[in-house]
């Protein structure tokens, strides 16, 4: 990376620092981080103790179990998939902001895995998602675009717009600034 990347990159952390210790207080629907990890990807003999594990801290509120758990269903690889299950769990870790589960939740849609396909459902979620961080996101929110028509697509926009606008009086109410305003 040359010296402008990094200065760059540098400029992001810090400016996301405040946002981020605000949404550990609770207070930023949008950017809370993953609090913990569980291992699915373990050997056969140990997967029920690792599935417990893991099932704990996701009833727990970690979203990253969640988000770990939705693969485990989605795949089947050491259980029977189960796309119902797997889009319980993308959903939840999906409320707090997990880029991944969105971006998996937002394909669900999109091609009908375990739901009926819902193409404004598909489009808002992957828009979301890469907010969130998720980088193959933007490429399939505007393959879904493309297939879908114009007035569904111009929903899609004003709700997005709606959550935005929403996201930024939570900045501004949080801290009595507009969400534009200098770092302290």
């Amino acid at each position: 990376m040359n010296r402008t990347g990094r200065t760059l990159a540098l400029g992001c952390l810090l400016l996301l620092q405040p946002l981020l210790a605000h949404a550990q207080a609770g207070g930023n629907s949008l950017l809370i981080p993953a609090m913990g990890r569980c291992t699915l990807n373990t050997q056969p003999q140990d997967v029920t103790q690792a599935l417990a594990a893991c099932q704990k801290a996701a009833d727990e509120g970690d979203a990253q179990a969640q988000y770990e758990l939705g693969e485990f269903y989605y795949d089947g690889k050491n259980a029977p998939r189960d796309l119902n299950q797997a889009l319980s769990y993308f959903e939840k870790a999906s409320l707090q902001g997990h880029a991944q589960a969105q971006f998996k939740l937002g394909t669900m849609f999109f091609h009908g895995e375990g739901v009926q396909a819902n193409n404004i459902q598909a489009y808002i979620v992957l828009k979301m998602a890469a907010v969130n961080g998720a980088e193959d996101a933007l490429d399939t929110a505007d393959e879904v675009a493309e297939k879908m028509p114009r007035e569904d697509l111009e929903t899609a926009t004003q709700v997005l717009g709606q959550i935005f606008r929403k996201y930024l009086m939570e900045l501004q109410s949080a801290d009595g600034r507009t969400p534009f305003s200098p770092l302290p």
